[in-house]
């Protein structure tokens, strides 16, 4: 259109100076205004593009996932468009937009990576395409609506990094622990069929007599643990490093433990406390992952302050047997008297490990030249208070809890680090 228009301008322009080119200037305008609406009719009538949206695999918070749109032509003419799908504004996207020619009864099927930036439940509502008339006078934008739900789960990825030294390890170890025999343990695990070596105190004589056949006990082996995570969910754990915030790192260091400790049979639990509430209790069945992975993805940190003591309590009266407890927190000086009271609560029934998270940023101003005496005061004012940590660990420590304190990136390898030792020295 703008290239015609340009074109009858010039006409009209030497009409100026050559009177009979003003004839030719107005049948060109007829003609034109005569084309430009034939041609916005055509593409009015056009039918819009049928469209499907496949996801491949799932998507992981920081890690590119491919996502396939298949447009259908269902007119008997040839379509051409421009096609943006409308994916969450803080996503990165490579692929979008795209150039798209669609002959008649034809489909085609573009990818383009979609990156997420946030953890939870994301909904893509459709895709704005522009399409172009016949003679491309004329662009109309319209919106094809097709709802796609978007699960945006903690970077799965990332957990190989800290999950196959331990598997390594693992496998190591096997050679030199001699194992329980299968249902010689003391806690009760399952009834099951009678096999030919089982001993005849195994028998269940009311299960036998109900099923007509000889049915046995089985017992859980003698290493065979809990484990449960009381994470931390208060406006502490909204901080970010990285672009992350503390409780996405938390989660992947959870998600990192729970796949080990499965591995070497121990069961697996989590509760929350200081915003949303959840409560996985412990299970080490081969669903667990799956079941825990589903309670955590969309868990924000809320705006509200922790309160470790109520949650010790709580957790007391959830798990009466004895358990590895692993806190993940990010504390204040004015924090530590009631991490300090739920320590000494939980120590009485648990083992207990406290992951105290900090800033990364703290650890660069240490780094920084100081230039001026404000750099000056600031150096010291962050000496003093990573001075007060650690005199809040060391007073843990005394009292027989595992004290960590932690940047976020170093959590999911220290954690797995610190359960394999506890496991080797059958402290649990």
């Amino acid at each position: 259109m703008v290239w015609a228009l340009a074109g009858w301008t010039i006409v009209g322009l030497a009409a100026v100076w050559i009177p009979e080119a003003r004839l030719a200037w107005q049948g060109i305008g007829i003609l034109l205004g005569v084309i430009a609406a034939a041609d916005l009719l055509a593409l009015l009538g056009l039918p819009s593009p049928e469209l499907r949206r496949q996801m491949q695999g799932i998507l992981s918070l920081g890690a590119p996932g491919r996502v396939g749109l298949t447009l259908t032509n269902p007119s008997t003419r040839r379509l051409r468009l421009r096609l943006h799908d409308l994916y969450p504004s803080a996503f990165a996207v490579q692929g979008l937009p795209r150039e798209i020619a669609l002959g008649a009864g034809t489909s085609a099927t573009i990818d383009y990576r979609l990156t997420p930036s946030q953890r939870g439940n994301f909904t893509i509502p459709g895709c704005e395409i522009a399409l172009c008339s016949p003679l491309r006078f004329w662009v109309e934008r319209r919106a094809l609506t097709l709802s796609t739900r978007l699960r945006v789960y903690p970077n799965l990825a990332r957990l190989g990094r800290d999950i196959l030294p331990a598997m390594q390890d693992r496998r190591a170890a096997a050679g030199e622990r001699v194992r329980p025999r299968r249902g010689e343990g003391a806690e009760f695990h399952q009834l099951r069929d009678y096999h030919r070596g089982d001993g005849l105190r195994r028998i269940d004589w009311k299960a036998t007599a109900r099923m007509r056949k000889l049915i046995a006990r089985e017992y859980e082996d003698e290493h065979d643990r809990h484990l449960v995570f009381l994470l931390d969910t208060g406006r502490r754990m909204r901080h970010r490093d990285a672009g992350h915030s503390h409780l996405d790192e938390a989660l992947g260091a959870v998600l990192a433990v729970a796949f080990v400790a499965l591995a070497h049979g121990d069961a697996v639990g989590l509760m929350t406390y200081g915003g949303p509430r959840r409560w996985c209790a412990p299970r080490k069945e081969p669903q667990t992952m799956p079941r825990l992975l589903e309670r955590v993805y969309d868990l924000e940190p809320s705006l509200d302050a922790s309160d470790p003591l109520l949650a010790a309590r709580e957790l007391l009266h959830r798990m009466p047997r004895r358990a590895l407890v692993v806190m993940i927190t990010n504390s204040r000086d004015e924090d530590q008297s009631g991490l300090e009271r739920a320590a000494r609560l939980l120590r009485r029934r648990h083992l207990l490990m406290i992951a105290d998270l900090r800033e990364s940023a703290l650890d660069r101003s240490l780094e920084a030249r100081i230039r001026d005496l404000p750099g000056a005061l600031r150096f010291h004012a962050v000496q003093g208070w990573l001075a007060t940590r650690r005199r809040h660990g060391e007073r843990l420590r005394h009292l027989g809890i595992e004290s960590l304190d932690l940047l976020p990136a170093q959590l999911s390898g220290a954690l797995v680090g610190r359960y394999l030792a506890i496991k080797r020295a059958g402290r649990l």
